[in-house]
């Protein structure tokens, strides 16, 4: 199967009009495939190279809700769709996607079968590594900007992905070489679209890095009533400006962000045999019908009933920051 960088230019194939680069990004994609495999189990599997991970999936799965972590992720076959707040994207061989701040996201493979599974890979992105790479370079000029977005796969920055898959299958080199080949990808992706807003992460100073110091308050501190003039002072911003950079970054309200990160740890109570009543309580609900009726709309079913549903099946909230 060729993966989607080709598909529109195989009908130039007759008249040698395929760009050369496409060409070789197949090649590439294929040996990736080809290495991923073998080291590839059902559902996300972490790799012996810390922070990496390969996604399998042999057909299209349900939403899955979680908070996607800081990584980049690669798809070498199918087609993946993530939603923030109210942002879709898609991402498959032909972009990557990229997100620098943890966010509340619902992801799902929408392109997957027995013969042509889905394949992915990810990579975290740690901000101190980021940091220690641009140390060297220019400060860029900040803008208002989401802190994910989906971009275009080139060559460069399939080749050093290729020599950190191969180590897979040479796992004494994986202390030694693997943290250098993993900067090359950082500088890859510093180089790419992407490139000002991982910059703004790497610093503390930057308006991302300010808003990230919100959200952290949040993450910690979901449980508790939030104050957006608390947090704006913690992010060194007026109220106003806060508010718009906080929802630029990350598609949504501190409001909304929290209520998110609320009905998650719910969901892990219920999971647990927490009744419905006390779950809400324990995430900062006041109210047992507001509690009802916000997880309804973000799960699809009543506290009670979901938590039926997920204990019969196994399921959960997952971590949706595989690739």
């Amino acid at each position: 199967m060729l993966p989607n960088p080709l598909k529109l230019d195989l009908a130039h194939l007759a008249t040698g009009a395929v760009r050369p680069d496409l060409l070789r990004m197949q090649e590439q994609i294929e040996r990736l495939r080809a290495q991923v495999l073998r080291h590839a189990g059902q559902g996300t599997v972490e790799t012996a190279i810390a922070g990496v991970a390969i996604t399998l999936a042999r057909q299209p799965t349900q939403p899955s809700i979680g908070v996607f972590q800081p990584r980049v992720c690669l798809v070498l076959q199918g087609a993946k769709e993530v939603t923030i707040g109210e942002r879709r994207l898609r991402y498959d061989p032909n972009n990557y996607f990229i997100a620098s701040l943890e966010v509340p996201a619902s992801g799902c493979v929408i392109e997957a079968s027995a013969r042509h599974p889905y394949i992915g890979l990810s990579m975290a992105l740690a901000p101190e590594a980021l940091a220690a790479l641009i140390s060297d370079t220019p400060a860029v000029a900040e803008g208002e900007t989401p802190s994910f977005a989906v971009s275009p796969v080139t060559t460069q920055l399939l080749d050093p992905w290729l020599r950190l898959m191969a180590m897979l299958d040479a796992p004494q080199d994986i202390a030694v070489l693997a943290p250098m080949i993993e900067r090359e990808i950082l500088y890859r992706l510093l180089q790419g679209p992407q490139g000002t807003v991982l910059r703004q992460i790497a610093r503390s100073d930057s308006r991302l890095g300010q808003v990230r110091r919100a959200v952290a308050w949040i993450r910690q501190h979901y449980d508790q009533p939030l104050r957006i003039e608390t947090l704006a002072e913690l992010a060194g911003m007026s109220t106003a400006s806060f508010h718009r950079h906080f929802k630029t970054a990350t598609a949504m309200s501190p409001l909304q962000y929290q209520k998110c990160l609320r009905l998650q740890q719910a969901r892990r109570l219920l999971i647990a045999n927490q009744d419905a009543t006390r779950a809400g309580y324990a995430v900062g609900y006041e109210s047992a019908s507001q509690f009802s009726r916000e997880y309804a709309r973000l799960f699809g079913l009543p506290p009670a009933r979901d938590a039926m549903r997920l204990r019969s099946t196994g399921g959960g909230s997952d971590n949706v920051a595989g690739a």
